[in-house]
């Protein structure tokens, strides 16, 4: 029986998980783990490596230079910019492991700029936008904006990815995200 990829894959990428979605792209030097799950539509760039307790979503982009550890849940259209550092372990010890790794979440159309440092088992809400260069520490709620060192509240931003005025009103796509910001949506 022939058995046809259904996604891209670099002659320089080593990918020993079968569990990929249609329409992936995965680029030279990246390394994807036995038990890696990864949605359909993705485009995972130039070294990356990808654990095995880990699950992406549907659309969602992983740029270069991002090492996505065990126990990371990227929902998604998530967007992972060049070189964002995920932990997984809170107190790490050379060839001490936990029994479980912990959980970190990163829900549907979150994004995170480039260099951002992730620490492990904290939760980033859907649409919400961590800048560049960011040290993250605690959960993150939907909808916001939060950038530097440690992560400080910014304001909101809309799902367009501009940043509502204090209406919570997106001048840039004209919407109005009172109610779903104010539900905690």
């Amino acid at each position: 029986m022939h058995n046809e990829k259904k996604y891209f894959q670099h002659e320089k990428a080593i990918v020993e998980s079968n569990k990929i979605g249609k329409n992936t792209r995965i680029w030279a030097f990246a390394h994807i783990l036995p038990e890696a799950v990864i949605g359909e539509n993705c485009n995972i760039n130039d070294h990356t490596f990808i654990e095995n307790d880990v699950v992406i979503g549907d659309n969602v982009t992983i740029k270069s230079g991002v090492y996505i550890w065990d126990g990371v849940r990227l929902g998604n259209n998530v967007f992972v910019g060049p070189n964002v550092t995920f932990t997984n372990d809170l107190t790490p010890r050379s060839k001490r492991y936990p029994d479980r790794f912990e959980k970190t979440i990163v829900d549907d159309y979150a994004s995170i700029g480039a260099n951002a440092t992730i620490v492990a088992g904290i939760k980033i809400g859907k649409y919400a936008m961590i800048g560049a260069g960011s040290v993250v520490t605690k959960d993150i709620p939907p909808y916001t904006l939060w950038y530097g060192n440690p992560v400080t509240f910014r304001g909101y931003v809309c799902e367009c990815g501009k940043k509502l005025d204090e209406n919570y009103f997106c001048e840039a796509c004209q919407k109005d995200l009172t109610q779903k910001i104010k539900s905690g949506e």
